[in-house]
């Protein structure tokens, strides 16, 4: 992890921090993080969940933070979750004590690291979808002599990871429950497709159909004496409708604390409307303001992830100005015809169309109250991704 002493960000913003005004003295492009924003979206989900009667173990794969993920954790949640091996390693060497894996572990020298990281913090636990895996892990929590948690990870129909059956899943969960160097703790289902799934009725429909296969599954858990104690899941696109239906102990939201476009566009709890704000987001410049009508910023592919399309405008621009990839280090804005684009220099900020990936190209958020740098954080797990 880059030290906030040595990283670029502090050497070239550090000085800026609680300056009136900061903000528009950032070179760019920069990673803006809104901190009151940030802390209404953490306090509306732990709210939402407390009230529910569910548990919040949030995704870090989202925000890779330890900052981010402390404050979550002082909110009520139980630890975070994290997609990678390599991400929980940073959190946990950043004092994170309680991490969940949500993809599988199954190489030695992975495994190996593993079990070394169970040692060093407090509540480790993964996912398990394969009996070879579970053989491998059993293997090295007995020789390490610390019991990992496991849960099986159950396939909800896109075929990524998970036990592809009923049947699989109960004899998983029976093979795990043998060894005695496991410790058995339920499932996971999570359904990734649905979540941007933008109306709300199709989405809720499919949603669930999907928990009426995992409740059957459940069941069959049930009668062979192995009743899952936790079952996560769900998501920031599905959460409202899996707290009403009531089958998870706990979610595995992430994207609620930042709002990327791509959800930013899904009625998530059917008001349609946005429920959480807009916290993250993208700071750029013009550069180039000589074709008619439109101008260049310096934040084309490099500056966030492309695959959900060029990013939306949130301000710096007049309303239905556009924007067009122009290239690794460039974008285009658009004004509306007969309108006048910004001015050469002027700030424009943008929404990250995919906030997970656009994340992991930046190693600082620069933390904001209004117009003002508050602070610097690293981005604790960037690329840590092994």
């Amino acid at each position: 992890m880059t030290s906030e002493a040595t990283s670029e960000a502090w050497r070239l913003h550090g000085h800026l921090i609680g300056q009136q005004g900061s903000r528009g003295s950032l070179n760019t492009p920069a990673l803006v993080l809104d901190l009151d924003m940030l802390d209404r979206n953490i306090a509306e989900m732990a709210s939402f969940a407390k009230a529910h009667n569910v548990k919040l173990r949030p995704h870090s794969k989202t925000h890779k933070s330890a900052d981010i993920a402390r404050r979550q954790i002082a909110a009520g949640a139980l630890g975070v979750c994290c997609a990678k091996l390599g991400e929980a390693e940073a959190l946990g060497e950043a004092g994170i004590q309680s991490l969940h894996i949500t993809s599988p572990v199954v190489t030695p020298q992975a495994i190996q690291r593993l079990v070394e990281l169970n040692a060093k913090v407090s509540d480790l636990m993964l996912v398990v979808d394969h009996p070879d895996n579970a053989e491998a892990l059993a293997a090295a929590a007995a020789k390490a002599g610390k019991p990992l948690t496991v849960i099986v990870d159950i396939d909800p129909g896109i075929h990524r990871t998970g036990t592809a059956s009923p049947e699989a899943t109960v004899a998983l969960a029976q093979k795990i429950a043998n060894f005695r160097s496991l410790t058995y703790a339920g499932v996971q289902f999570y359904c990734g497709r649905h979540q941007h799934i933008v109306d709300f009725k199709q989405r809720t429909a499919e949603i669930k159909e999907r928990t009426e296969y995992l409740q059957g599954i459940l069941a069959k858990l049930e009668e062979a004496g192995l009743k899952p104690g936790i079952v996560t899941g769900s998501g920031t696109g599905t959460h409202y409708i899996d707290a009403k239906i009531g089958v998870f102990t706990e979610l595995q939201v992430g994207s609620y604390v930042f709002m990327d476009h791509d959800y930013n566009v899904c009625d998530l709890r059917g008001l349609d409307k946005p429920t959480f704000e807009q916290a993250l987001q993208i700071d750029a410049r013009v550069v180039s303001a000589n074709a008619p009508g439109m101008v260049t910023v310096d934040a084309g592919l490099k500056a966030m992830a492309t695959e959900k399309g060029p990013p939306v405008i949130l301000k710096g621009a007049v309303y239905g100005s556009t924007t067009r990839f122009m290239g690794d280090e460039h974008l285009a804005v658009i004004a509306p015809e007969g309108q006048a684009p910004p001015k050469l220099a002027e700030q424009v900020v943008l929404t990250p169309p995919h906030c997970d990936p656009t994340v992991n190209l930046y190693e600082s958020y620069h933390v904001v109250k209004g117009d003002t740098l508050v602070e610097i954080w690293p981005v604790t797990a960037r690329g840590r991704s092994r």
